[in-house]
C-alpha cells in the first residue's frame, strides 16, 4: 500500500495517534487480552502482528526508516482513525474488545481523557 499523504503527514499523524510507548505496547502484546481480539489467518491476529511493527517502527529513528515502515505506518493511521470514527461501547470502555483493539495497533483511547 502506497499512501498519497507525505511523509511528514503520516508522521504529523502518526505522532497524534500512536500514543503508546514502545515498552508500553510490548507489554501490552504480551497479555491475554491482547491476543483474545482481532481478525486471524494464522495463530496471530493482524492488529497483535501490527503492535510488533509499530514498536519496531517507534525505535527507529525518523531518516532510517524504510518505504515498507512509511506503508505501515499509513496503514496504522487509517485503521484508527476508522476505529475511533465507529465509537466505543457505551460503558466499559476500560474492558472492550473495541480498545483492546485499538491498543494492539498503538492507540490507548482512555489516555486521551
Amino acid at each position: 500500500m502506497s499512501s498519497s499523504k507525505s511523509h511528514d503527514q503520516i508522521w504529523d499523524e502518526w505522532r497524534d495517534l500512536v500514543n503508546m510507548a514502545p515498552q508500553e505496547l510490548e507489554d501490552w502484546l504480551e497479555t491475554s487480552e491482547s491476543k483474545s481480539v482481532g481478525d486471524s489467518e494464522d495463530s496471530e491476529s493482524t492488529g497483535h502482528k501490527s503492535g510488533r511493527q509499530i514498536v519496531n517502527i517507534k525505535r527507529t529513528n525518523k531518516d532510517d526508516l524504510s518505504d515498507d515502515q512509511w506503508d505501515h505506518m499509513a496503514t496504522v493511521v487509517g485503521y484508527i482513525k476508522r476505529h475511533l470514527s465507529q465509537g466505543g461501547p457505551g460503558d466499559d470502555i476500560e474492558h472492550s474488545d473495541w480498545r483492546y483493539s485499538l491498543m494492539n495497533w498503538g492507540h490507548d483511547p482512555l489516555k486521551e481523557e
